[in-house]
């Protein structure tokens, strides 16, 4: 491979500067506003400042800890569930031959495709019907539609490429099948359940439409329809501070998490990629 020229050389560290600011840059203004007196928002400055106001309102002007409490308790749920039927489920589609596999997959596939809009009704009508509307197990209900297909799919991919050789073996030990996921595939698919993981508390952390139309109290809310009802007197009097400060709660966790698991995070998602 031919060395880079010296242009390239210099060039592409800038490349990356710029890169990583367009990135940040949002995130860290979103800050700098959620620091800024009422009066100070429509200034533009890009220094912080040490006014905390702002987080102290969203506290105190409605019950934002629970709503955080509330996401909290939704998205690890989801996450638990969609992990633990995402891996038997892709055991059996991975491993398992019988007839319909490859069309029970594609209908995996295509339910994850469908617009959350198309099945808000449907959806509505079922919630109801189990008397769990305006609670957290319909939160949870609604959000498994939205990330175990998704988990069983990318799962199913992972498991797929696990060698044969260890079940078999584990078998010919008097191993059950559920002793091979739980002993032998488990600990090897340890990036693809965090990368799956975590993508799926992202979805459900964030997740909006459900969230505003399967809650009716604002204890019962999580923090996107928490932050999206967050208003002043009128549409020009919006308390924008609050809102940047509530958008900053909210996204500090997702960014410290990625951080916490970014290795395992890229070891799944380039699991499989290459092949000896």
């Amino acid at each position: 491979m031919k060395s880079w020229s010296l242009p390239a050389r210099i060039g592409f560290p800038f490349l990356l500067l710029a890169i990583a600011l367009f990135a940040v840059f949002p995130f860290y203004y979103a800050i700098v506003s959620s620091l800024k007196a009422p009066t100070e928002l429509f200034t533009v400055s890009y220094a912080p400042s040490l006014n905390f106001s702002n987080y102290a309102s969203v506290f105190a002007e409605q019950p934002f800890g629970r709503n955080i409490l509330n996401s909290v308790v939704v998205a690890v749920v989801v996450v638990a569930l969609s992990l633990g039927l995402g891996v038997t489920a892709a055991f059996a589609l991975g491993r398992v031959q019988f007839r319909g596999r490859a069309a029970l997959l594609l209908t995996i596939l295509g339910v994850s495709m469908f617009p959350q809009v198309a099945v808000l009704s449907g959806m509505f009508e079922l919630i109801r019907a189990l008397g769990i509307y305006n609670s957290l197990p319909g939160l949870v209900l609604a959000n498994l539609i939205l990330t175990l297909p998704f988990t069983v799919w990318v799962l199913t991919t992972f498991m797929r490429e696990l060698p044969k050789e260890l079940e078999e073996a584990a078998y010919v030990d008097g191993a059950t099948p559920l002793i091979v996921v739980r002993r032998v595939f488990l600990p090897i698919m340890g990036p693809a359940l965090v990368t799956t993981g975590l993508l799926a508390f992202i979805a459900a952390w964030n997740e909006f439409l459900f969230a505003l139309t399967f809650t009716l109290s604002n204890e019962m809310r999580t923090v996107p329809v928490a932050i999206a009802l967050i208003t002043g007197g009128s549409q020009y009097e919006l308390p924008w501070g609050n809102i940047m400060a509530a958008s900053v709660i909210v996204t500090v966790p997702l960014i410290v998490l990625v951080l916490i698991f970014q290795r395992k995070i890229v070891s799944g998602l380039t699991a499989g990629a290459v092949k000896g």
